[in-house]
């Protein structure tokens, strides 16, 4: 990391949000057969976002810590998180790549890919990786796995072309093909 990136980092307050994401902790992943823990997964999509050099848009990464809080725990009161430096934006993010209950997942996908903003599909990227990292055959059926890389190669992937980001998901994709035998 060079020295831009690590002051740009060193000046953005994620400790209020990394607050707000430990309410996950110990929660376990609907869609990851229990596998994992919603407060890791956060952490991770932070993570993989900082890997790829997303390090000077804080309301990007602040929005990665608190990406399924909403979903998780309905009963989050938002103002909690509208009251914290940058909240604002950050809800409208974490908003954006909330998918309503009354929507299939496909059009949701599909309107993030059409009309989303950039921020959306940069988290809705580092969300993928972190959940393809963690397909196993001992943790999914092989008919969801299957459905998974489809959506993220017809939804994820071109709203990040040319990218790293990109890069891995493809990576990631041929992987779970290959364990998975399809």
């Amino acid at each position: 990391m060079v020295n831009s990136q690590m002051e740009a980092l060193m000046e953005m307050r994620l400790a209020p949000y990394i607050q707000k994401a430990t309410a996950l902790i110990r929660l376990k992943r609907k869609t990851l057969g229990g596998c994992s823990n919603m407060f890791r997964h956060q952490m991770d999509t932070l993570a993989i976002l900082i890997d790829h050099k997303y390090v000077y848009d804080p309301v990007l990464l602040k929005a990665s810590l608190i990406h399924d809080l909403f979903e998780e725990l309905p009963n989050t009161d938002p103002q909690e998180i509208n009251d914290l430096e940058d909240g604002e934006e950050v809800l409208k993010l974490v908003f954006e790549v909330t998918k309503p209950d009354n929507e299939e997942k496909n059009i949701f996908l599909k309107r993030i890919l059409d009309s989303g903003s950039e921020n959306s599909k940069l988290l809705k990227a580092a969300d993928r990786i972190s959940n393809l990292t963690d397909t196993h055959t001992d943790s999914f059926p092989p008919d969801f796995a299957k459905r998974y890389v489809r959506e993220t190669e017809d939804y994820i992937i071109p709203g990040v072309k040319g990218t790293y980001l990109e890069t891995e998901l493809i990576d990631l994709c041929k992987r779970i093909r290959n364990i998975f035998g399809f």
